[in-house]
């Protein structure tokens, strides 16, 4: 998608607060520093639309971005942070929760691991959240450039056995905001969930 026209429409807490114009949603998950807003901004082509932040943790509530007043992003509080308390992580799961398992409108999940290394017990629990639900998701490697394309296929074979990858309710696509390596692949994706 060619996208000229982005805007940050709301940040919500609750159902309560979130858009009412049922346009279809796609969320991007993952932990702390994984590349969300990386992501996003690529998708997007902006440079800093989604603020990436130095520090982890700082996005604490759901972000709506209306693209091309076609479908909204909904960005998610990143997960696995330590600096934030128990009860805000408690704050967090319910929020999340709420909205995934709720929400009408959600298309799909953009899940994001770090293509370095092995997904996180949060990855874990997250993609196996989101497989029990049955909502489709899109399991994108981040920070690909890191690694030579020949080894892909270990990389990838090696994130689908820890996560317990499911191929008839999951994709998977590696992705680099440096290359813009798996951009088009991820539009493709999110297109064919509208």
């Amino acid at each position: 998608m060619n996208v000229n026209n982005v805007e940050m429409v709301m940040s919500a807490v609750t159902s309560a607060q979130y858009p009412t114009d049922g346009k279809p949603e796609i969320a991007l998950v993952g932990r702390s520093n994984v590349g969300k807003s990386s992501l996003t901004n690529t998708l997007i082509q902006r440079k800093n639309f989604a603020r990436t932040s130095s520090q982890p943790g700082k996005t604490q509530t759901l972000n709506f971005y209306d693209v091309e007043n076609k479908l909204y992003f909904v960005d998610v509080p990143g997960y696995g942070y330590a600096k934030v308390s128990k009860k805000q992580r408690e704050a967090f799961g319910h929020m999340i929760e709420e909205y995934i398992t709720t929400r009408k409108q959600l298309r799909g999940v953009v899940s994001l691991v770090d293509a370095r290394h092995n997904p996180s017990e949060d990855d874990i629990a997250m993609y196996e959240w989101l497989h029990y639900y049955n909502i489709p998701i899109l399991v994108v490697a981040t920070k690909s450039d890191k690694i030579s394309k020949g080894k892909f296929n270990k990389f990838e074979s090696n994130i689908k056995r820890v996560l317990g990858f499911d191929e008839t309710d999951s994709d998977f696509q590696f992705f680099s905001s440096e290359t813009k390596y798996g951009k088009d692949e991820v539009w493709k994706w999110i297109e064919s969930h509208l």
